[in-house]
């Protein structure tokens, strides 16, 4: 089985989160001369394989099986690999089995590698994501395994294959904000106090502001309104409270207490709830470590372009592995169909990120 056969087998097979479809089991076979390890909970199917070639260097590759439900409109058969007009259709084309069958035929394929390689795969990436990635990390620290460096083989190009990299990731803070007022009569607005009125004037200094200037990797941490209720769909009655949501996806130059301040700031003299989530840190891998070389130098090799070094985007489990002290970065094909209906990449996508992969594991030491 080569890179196209292994993707076009991923591709037609539902696994929708968190359902695996049995994929897992697959690629344990599929590289029976790796050792395998189970680490499953809560319906949540995961994998560590990993294979011993020497005493060097740990490198693992990461990622989901897992994909979002394929929703209506399709043109083909979302869980039938289908090439039309240059393209491979399917659900999880993009995000992520094109980067599983290129680090799955990578790691089968290699020959001599002076240390580990490993994979870790999950299928509840889409999900909550409570019972993936975070606990077969936590399974490999406990039992010494954790890996020097990792590649998590996300969608991340742009134009053009092999034009961007992601070496770090903005955190994502959720707000959940409640104005108390004083419900009334709106004919008497002067005996109550109307929460609206009180969010109006500060709403427009906060809404889509940007709470810092950024950095050299990180845009602006901006925070986004996302929903604002109140009152009873009524004209005649003044509401008692006003529930606001929002999201900021921040960088290192803002954190939760920075938030609170802004609040305050802006909101003074009013009374109100605040309370605020993190669903995942901001982190960025230093552009000198090996890894980065290493990925960048493979890259430039297969497809003379030079990538650059992002940290745009959304969040992946490599939100879970970089606290864990390993280097991680993400590469895949380009990013943008993902999750929409007719998601698809290109053959010649997947066969260069196999490339790519196979060069970064051959010349791990030497390139």
């Amino acid at each position: 089985m080569d890179v196209i056969e292994l993707f076009k087998k991923l591709v037609s097979t539902k696994s929708e989160t968190p359902d695996d479809g049995g994929l897992l089991d697959f690629i344990a076979e599929y590289l029976e001369d790796f050792t395998a390890v189970r680490v499953d909970r809560n319906g949540v199917k995961n994998l560590f394989i990993y294979k011993k070639f020497g005493e060097g260097e740990h490198l693992c590759f990461a990622g989901h099986v897992d994909v979002v439900p394929a929703g209506e409109g399709w043109e083909s058969d979302p869980y039938t690999a289908t090439e039309r007009d240059g393209y491979i259709y399917g659900r999880g084309t993009q995000d992520m089995k094109s980067g599983v069958a290129a680090f799955v035929q990578a790691v089968k394929e290699a020959k001599d590698f002076n240390g580990t390689l490993s994979l870790l795969l999950t299928s509840d990436e889409e999900g909550e994501a409570t019972d993936g990635t975070v606990i077969v990390l936590e399974y490999l620290r406990e039992h010494g395994m954790l890996p020097d460096a990792c590649v998590v083989a996300e969608p991340t190009c742009e134009d053009v294959f092999g034009d961007a990299i992601k070496v770090g990731r903005r955190g994502s803070i959720n707000g959940y904000l409640k104005v108390k007022g004083k419900q009334g009569h709106a004919a008497y607005p002067e005996k109550a106090i109307n929460p609206i009125h009180l969010m109006a004037k500060p709403l427009s200094k906060m809404a889509g502001v940007d709470l810092d200037d950024g950095d050299e990797f990180f845009a602006p941490s901006k925070f986004v309104v996302t929903d604002i209720r109140s009152g009873m769909q009524v004209t005649n009655v003044t509401p008692n409270e006003l529930n606001m949501m929002f999201n900021v996806r921040n960088n290192t130059k803002t954190d939760q207490e920075s938030i609170k301040a802004f609040i305050a700031k802006h909101l003074e003299g009013i009374e109100y709830e605040l309370r605020l989530t993190q669903g995942s840190y901001p982190f960025q891998t230093d552009t000198d470590t090996k890894l980065v070389k290493k990925i960048d130098e493979a890259i430039e090799k297969v497809t003379n372009i030079r990538p650059k070094h992002s940290t745009a985007g959304g969040t992946s489990d490599a939100r879970f592995i970089a606290p864990m002290g390993v280097d991680v970065i993400e590469f895949g094909v380009k990013n943008d169909t993902i999750h929409s209906v007719n998601e698809r990449t290109t053959k010649q996508e997947v066969e260069s990120l196999y490339r790519v992969f196979a060069t970064l594991i051959e010349n791990w030491e030497s390139l």
